[in-house]
């Protein structure tokens, strides 16, 4: 079964009311089932503000097979197995470069 994740659409604050209307339901219209879409104001004065929609889409094929691609890490390596890697490195105390 695919993962879902989250997309993001931002809308920004230059859009004129009717224009931002008509994205809205353009983009309600279209949301994917079960989407939990939200809507929140983000920015501040200095990079501008603009609205932005949240919400909650399957993965695609390309993104499954990327993620199944480096999901298992090297190998098939797993985080446990490579931080026990890392703890058997031996190391000596000093300075580094040999200074």
């Amino acid at each position: 079964m695919p993962r879902r994740v989250k997309d993001f659409i931002d809308i920004s604050e230059f859009t004129s009311l009717d224009d931002l209307i008509r994205y809205l339901e353009t983009i309600r219209d279209n949301l994917p089932p079960e989407h939990q879409a939200e809507l929140k104001i983000r920015g501040d004065e200095v990079f501008g503000r603009r609205l932005t929609i949240t919400y909650f889409r399957e993965q695609t094929p390309e993104e499954a097979e990327l993620e199944n691609k480096y999901a298992a890490g090297e190998n098939g390596a797993t985080i446990e197995d490579l931080r026990r890697k890392l703890e058997d490195l031996p190391y000596k105390l000093g300075k580094a470069n040999g200074s």
